[in-house]
């Protein structure tokens, strides 16, 4: 290992030293050795991993600390939340120079636990430690999972479940909310140090902090243009989720939509909608405002000394954020264009687009399996079985299938070409719901291969995989649940 400790050292205003406490009798249930060898920590034996994850012991270099910070929960500020259940072990140097935070969710209490009890359950750890692995081979920026540690400690959920730690891996987990609260807590002077922090470690071809709100714009409307293409529902977009890096961060009742729902909520904590599919582009923009005003008045060359409430003023920030909705439009576009197989773009698409989702909401039709399957067209002969199957009423679709075979032909596109091209871009394997709650109840029996089977199968989402071909079907009948609680 090549352990740093730059946040505990340059930061130590920005955290608080705890020592990781033990699980009851923890046992090591995976370790994800491709990311381990990626980032030279493969020397390290399943014994130490054991040790540091489940048996409270730091490894040598480790300085464990609790980050703290605030947030806007479901529209609501927070004023001190931090790390209640999760510690900053250290920093490894990677072979190729890169820095990763090593970060052990699930390690009890710290002083932001508030009434908490600073454990992470089994069922959430798993969810976690798969999804972050899934997203990452979709291309989509995201915390990554090292190792995954079960025990037999109760912890008090809706219900009785056993405790777990994840260790998460990220360049880092510099949150919104850490801008948040030392804007508000009366420590602004702060912000100038947490930004040249960033611009030092994160982002040293930036200038300063006007250039670093802009890349942060960027990269949020990008990564969010990502989960829609991909069909994928955060569900706890709060402040203090949201990375500064542009990555998908804190795991918890997330979803991939299985029939085309458009607004979607995987949350059952969030009657009213606000985190569902179709709202999260504007909740991107909604949590970026709020960081604005965190930094307004500590960003070079930004006229806002003083911001309202629900306001953005002066002009850094504003022209920054005045990108925000073309940068996720035209990725998003780039994007879906891409898996309906198009290499141009025509002035019809956007229309073409619309009927497409309308079709695929009116009718429940699964959004994955109709992409991929889509692919099997060809510019002539009767239309792909298997993508009929899909339809309900496939007379209903007629014109739309024609017009896009129309649109095609007019671009001259080769079959065999376009198919291999959308077949690189949709994925046959997703982390549905019903596939990780399986795994879930197995890994409560003690039985670790369905996870070992799925979590492989992730690995290379978009290959054919004839050993897995279980695990790419659409959602089982037996399976009626869609929304899960933020304890997940």
């Amino acid at each position: 290992m090549k352990l740093i400790n730059t946040f505990a050292t340059e930061l130590p205003w920005a955290c608080e030293a705890v020592a990781p406490q033990p699980l009851h009798e923890p046992r090591l249930l995976h370790l994800n050795q491709e990311l381990l060898r990626e980032l030279g920590l493969d020397g390290v034996s399943a014994t130490d991993w054991l040790a540091c994850c489940g048996h409270g012991q730091p490894l040598p270099g480790m300085q464990p600390v609790a980050q703290v910070y605030a947030g806007h929960q479901f529209g609501g500020y927070s004023p001190r939340l931090g790390d209640g259940r999760a510690l900053l072990l250290g920093e490894q140097l990677a072979p190729d120079g890169g820095r990763w935070d090593l970060h052990l969710k699930g390690a009890g209490k710290t002083p932001f636990s508030r009434f908490g009890d600073g454990r992470a359950v089994l069922r959430s750890s798993i969810r976690e430690y798969l999804a972050s692995e899934a997203l990452h081979a979709l291309g989509i920026p995201t915390t990554r999972a090292l190792v995954l540690v079960g025990s037999q400690e109760p912890v008090y959920r809706e219900q009785v479940e056993t405790g777990a730690t994840v260790l998460r891996t990220a360049p880092s987990h510099l949150r919104f909310g850490h801008v948040e609260y030392f804007a508000w807590s009366g420590q602004g002077e702060k912000i100038p140090l947490l930004i040249d922090y960033l611009l030092r470690h994160h982002f040293p071809e930036l200038s300063d902090g006007a250039e670093l709100f802009a890349e942060v714009v960027r990269r949020t409307a990008r990564l969010i243009a990502k989960w829609q293409a991909a069909g994928f529902c955060h569900g706890v977009m709060n402040t203090d989720n949201m990375s500064l890096l542009g990555l998908t961060l804190d795991y918890g009742p997330y979803g991939f939509i299985d029939a085309y729902v458009p607004d979607f909520v995987c949350n059952h904590s969030d009657p009213g909608g606000r985190y569902a599919l179709d709202q999260q582009p504007a909740v991107g923009y909604w949590n970026l405002q709020k960081l604005a005003q965190a930094l307004a008045g500590h960003v070079e060359g930004d006229a806002l000394a003083s911001a309202l409430a629900g306001h953005v003023e002066g002009d850094a920030l504003a022209s920054a954020l005045a990108q925000y909705e073309h940068q996720l439009m035209l990725h998003y576009s780039e994007l879906m264009r891409a898996k309906l197989g198009l290499a141009v773009w025509e002035e019809e698409d956007p229309a073409l687009f619309r009927e497409l989702f309308r079709l695929l909401a009116a009718h429940g039709v699964d959004y994955h399996l109709f992409l991929r399957r889509l692919g099997m067209l060809t510019t002539q002969g009767a239309w792909p079985a298997s993508l009929l199957a899909l339809l309900p009423d496939p007379a209903a679709w007629q014109e739309w299938l024609e017009t896009y075979r129309a649109r095609l032909a007019r671009e001259g596109s080769e079959d065999g070409e376009r198919k291999a091209r959308m077949d690189a871009l949709n994925p046959k394997y997703v982390l549905r719901n019903a596939l990780a709650q399986q795994v879930i109840d197995a890994a409560e029996r003690g039985d670790m291969e369905p996870l070992e089977r799925l979590f492989a199968a992730l690995q290379h989402p978009f290959d054919e995989q004839p050993e897995y071909e279980d695990l790419a079907t659409p959602h089982p009948g037996w399976y009626c649940g869609g929304e899960l609680s933020c304890s997940s």
